[in-house]
């Protein structure tokens, strides 16, 4: 809802790399070279391989979130470390310059925290999957997310039960669940208690469907009318560029930048 959440491109507010620019002159290199997705891309890909950007992509993120001063960043487990690093520049540039920045807390939801891959359930769900058929995308249709889940990876027993170590395909599957559907894991170990993972499954997928529907549909009405969309970015770029433009301003000021 563009009424409640200002949406806009990075691209349209330009301040994002200026501010990140500054904030790169006052990061270590270290301190950047120990970023957990840059050390395992990097590792994978070889270091000849890996570009700058992906070197410098967090110090961008912390762009990206000062810049309008929040108080609070949702985010899931594996981006604590960026909010940390964000909190970590922040307070480096108050405390050299002037107090320009709040600090933000990350705001992470217990019970979100960390949604697993459905083939691979000891590794996150993420869209830089090597392989899409244990991700669950927000566009799929009903027929691919309900065919994704009936070929999650489980074990060999037949209890659903939560145990991350033992069974973590089907750990990862209550949490989606009880996310979704807001009951508790002791509540949904009762429901599916005598039950085979097969009926589980085909319950973890209806829920994740119904919940899917309502954005999938509103996208597709959304990029149906592109001349509304482009109208509804470029009302959310203005409105960004007045409060980003105004961070930047100050940040400048404080280095002794003229903006």
């Amino acid at each position: 809802n563009p009424d409640k959440s200002t949406l806009f491109v990075q691209s349209q507010v330009p301040a994002h790399n200026q501010l990140a620019w500054v904030f790169e002159c006052i990061t270590g290199f270290g301190e950047a070279s120990r970023m957990t997705q840059f050390k395992d891309k990097s590792k994978k890909g070889g270091a000849e391989r890996t570009n700058v950007g992906l070197f410098t992509y967090p110090i961008l993120q912390a762009a990206d979130i000062l810049l309008y001063q929040p108080d609070f960043v949702p985010v899931g487990e594996d981006q604590r470390q960026h909010v940390e690093l964000t909190r970590d520049i922040a307070e480096r540039f108050n405390k050299k310059f002037d107090k320009v920045f709040n600090i933000p807390q990350a705001q992470i939801i217990k019970s979100l925290a960390k949604i697993n891959d459905l083939q691979d359930p000891t590794a996150k769900m993420s869209k830089s999957a090597t392989s899409m058929s244990g991700v669950i995308e927000l566009l799929d249709s009903a027929d691919t997310t309900m065919k994704k889940f009936k070929s999650s990876v489980t074990d060999d027993g037949k209890e659903v039960r939560f145990d991350e170590k033992g069974k973590p395909g089907i750990s990862n599957l209550l949490t989606i669940h009880s996310a979704l559907s807001g009951k508790s894991i002791t509540e949904l170990e009762n429901d599916f208690s005598g039950k085979g993972y097969g009926d589980f499954k085909t319950a973890v997928a209806e829920v994740v469907i119904s919940t899917l529907e309502p954005i999938a549909k509103r996208t597709n009405e959304l990029m149906s009318d592109r001349s509304e969309l482009t109208k509804i970015l470029k009302s959310g770029a203005i409105k960004a560029n007045q409060v980003a433009s105004e961070t930047l301003k100050a940040a400048y000021s404080a280095i002794g930048l003229i903006s």
